[in-house]
């Protein structure tokens, strides 16, 4: 991506894919330097939760809709390839990391159990 290029950055689905927090950090680093002023990057993603209890009631409910939708050996096929590949971090560390790569109005714009769909604007003028 071209420095100061677009006006949105999109990633939906993806960013659960990366391993390091260091991974992450050039990531949301890449995207914001990516950006125009007045930018934003958006993000729909599947998330963890940075309590314990709260990941077990999220994982236990989408376990539940897996079901649901289909059968519990979809579910057990779909948490088995998730263990695997995935490595989701809490909404809060991404939200946060967004804040520590200068990003601002940072907001979550939906979160249901597992996903949430979130974002942030890069300032019009940089930040002192």
């Amino acid at each position: 991506m071209a420095d100061g290029e677009y006006d949105i950055v999109l990633a939906a689905a993806v960013p659960h894919r990366l391993r390091s927090d260091e991974e992450w950090r050039q990531v949301f680093t890449a995207s914001y330097r990516a950006l125009r002023p007045g930018g934003s990057l958006r993000v729909f993603d599947l998330v963890e939760s940075s309590t314990q209890a709260v990941e077990a009631v999220m994982r236990r409910r989408c376990g539940v809709y897996l079901t649901k939708f289909k059968d519990e050996n979809c579910r057990d096929q779909l948490f088995a390839y998730a263990e695997k590949e995935d490595t989701p971090r809490p909404l809060l560390f991404q939200l946060e990391l967004l804040r520590e790569v200068e990003f601002t109005q940072v907001d979550v714009i939906h979160e249901n159990v597992c996903f949430a769909a979130f974002g942030a604007v890069k300032a019009k003028t940089p930040a002192k």
